[in-house]
């Protein structure tokens, strides 16, 4: 029998707040997705998704805390790249589940 960790800690029901509100946030779903492709920096980020770049470097800040992405610097520059072991895994799931059950969301 699967044990329901959240009724048992307060801590883990943080820690699951925590990673989806991280996930529901359309700017850094929007960072994760951009970075599914190719590993970026600050600047490419910010042309590719036409986003100031404070409010992409606060993103990045958050998913990094969560483990979202990596960054690893190259000279002066940080490059950041997309948990390919969890996250991006995790991404095209909810794409396949999306595309195969959300459908009527779509519909008008």
């Amino acid at each position: 029998m699967i044990k329901n960790l959240l009724k048992e800690s307060p801590l883990m029901q943080s820690s699951y707040d925590r990673f989806l509100t991280t996930l529901k946030n359309q700017v850094r779903f929007t960072i994760v997705q951009a970075l599914i492709s190719k590993p970026k920096n600050v600047s490419q980020l910010t042309s590719e998704l036409n986003i100031h770049q404070t409010t992409v470097s606060h993103g990045l800040r958050r998913l990094l805390d969560c483990g979202f992405v990596f960054v690893e610097r190259n000279g002066k520059e940080r490059i950041y790249s997309v948990n390919r072991k969890t996250i991006k895994p995790l991404i095209e799931l909810m794409e396949n589940h999306v595309n195969t059950y959300c459908k009527r969301c779509f519909k008008k």
